[in-house]
Parts: structure tokens; sequence; C-alpha cells
């Protein structure tokens, strides 16, 4: 049997042909070059001669330089190794800020007592009631979040703060509507306003597309508010109606709204 023989693969190398050309001109450049060297050499040989001085102060500086530049090489070197040092610290820094960064639970907000049942009954009790004259205007929206949570709410959201547009929590009740609440911490003597309803007013329905739009305070409200508040059909629940729904005895805003005449909604303040 004949065992067919390999043939090698044809590749085609690149010949290089003698150019005179080129020659020519790179011994030219080479013999400029020869001949510039040997002038320096010259020059140096009888500077030396005549000036010694000179020729040591010229090695002095040359040295010199060198060292300089050798100093500068390594101080750059130092600069550049301390610089990734300090971008790798800041870098573990910020990871370790982020991996310890713990968003805010809601479980941090005032403790609230539970609802009452349908049949009247307190489900538990609780140790402390809330004092809401002690918490900030942050922690107060997150008190209102958590009614809305223990309630049944779903979706809820605080979103109070620099362009809220007039609202402070956004939630969905059990029925499927939704529910604009803004939150007015205000001490006892201070009571809301017509203007605080009618800025409100201008945005719940139009922008935040609510069903149900509340305004809650820790005061009351004055005569003009509620006259606004009932044409527009925004809830108004002051201190005392908001104690009620927070201890379970009274009802909550978005069942109130269904209900005409209901203490604390839309009556509060009349004699104002």
């Amino acid at each position: 049997m004949t065992t067919p023989v390999r043939r090698r693969p044809f590749v085609r190398r690149r010949r290089y042909g003698f150019d005179l050309r080129s020659t020519a001109l790179f011994f030219v450049f080479l013999a400029v070059l020869v001949s510039v060297l040997g002038l320096v050499a010259r020059v140096a040989a009888g500077a030396a001669e005549r000036r010694p001085a000179w020729v040591f102060v010229l090695v002095a500086m040359a040295v010199a330089g060198c060292l300089g530049l050798r100093r500068r090489w390594r101080l750059a070197g130092v600069a550049r190794r301390a610089a990734a040092a300090l971008d790798e610290a800041a870098r573990e820094a910020a990871e370790a800020l982020e991996d310890s960064a713990v968003p805010a639970q809601r479980a941090s907000a005032p403790t609230l007592p539970l609802a009452l049942t349908d049949t009247g009954a307190e489900a538990d009790t609780v140790a402390e009631a809330v004092d809401y004259d002690t918490l900030t205007p942050e922690e107060f929206e997150e008190a209102i979040a958590g009614l809305c949570e223990r309630d049944g709410c779903t979706e809820v959201e605080v979103v109070g703060g620099a362009g809220d547009l007039g609202a402070d929590v956004l939630a969905v009740t059990p029925d499927g509507r939704r529910v604009v609440i803004q939150c007015k911490h205000y001490g006892e003597s201070h009571r809301v306003g017509s203007q605080d309803l009618q800025r409100f007013g201008g945005t719940c329905f139009t922008v935040h597309e609510a069903d149900v739009a509340v305004l809650v305070c820790t005061s009351d409200f004055t005569a003009p508010a509620v006259e606004y508040a009932e044409q527009c059909g925004i809830g108004c629940v002051n201190r005392e109606a908001l104690e009620a729904w927070t201890d379970g005895t009274g009802p909550r805003p978005w069942e109130a709204a269904l209900e005409e005449g209901e203490a604390g909604w839309e009556t509060a303040g009349a004699g104002i």
C-alpha cells in the first residue's frame, strides 16, 4: 500500500531586494554621525586642556542632573504607589459603607397599637401609646405610613420631602383605592388653614391621581379650611380623629370618606 506524501503548505515569503539608494543614505547618515561625535570629542578635549576647571564643573553638573532625574523618578514612583494605595483604600471604604448601609425599616418607626377587630375586641395590647408631640415631622410621616400598613393597605410609601408636590404618604386601600395623605405636624395652637388645603387640593387629584385625599394633622383645622375640604372632597383628620384611628376606636380615613358626619372628619375646627 502506497502512503500518500503529505504536501507542505505553500507559504509565500516576502523577498527583500537590494536597494542602493537606501544603503547609500544609511552610510551617509552614519558618516555624518561619526563626524559630529568626533568633532564634539575634539572640542571637549581642547576645552579640557585649556580650562580643566570648566570640565570639572560640567561633569559635576551632569552628575547632579542624573542624580536629580533619578530622584525625581523615584519620587514619582513613590507618589504613584501612594496614589494607588489611597485609591484602593477609598474603594474598600466605599464597599464597606455599601455593605453596612441598611435601608431604614418601618419597624424602627414609633410603636403603634394594633387596630380593633370587627367585633370590637382589641386584638392585642402595647405597653406604650404613641406620643405624636415628641415625633419629628419625618417620624410623623413614618407613623402615618405605619397606620396604613397596620390597617391592611398595600404599596405604602413615604414620599415626603422636597418636591413631593403635597404628598407625604401613598398607599392602596384593601378595596383597591389609591390614598394620598399629607401630614402636618403642628403644635396644638397652630391650626391648619385654608391655604394648606388649597395647596394640597391643587395636586392630590390632578397630579397624584388620588381616589381618597386626606390631610392628617396633630392639631385642628380652621373653618375656612374645613369648608374648602368639603367642597373639594378632601378628608381632614384632626388630633382627636387621629388618636381614635391610632387606638382603633375611630374609622380609618378611607372608610370615613364614605360616611358623612364622622367626628373629626371634615367637621373638625368648624368653630374657628
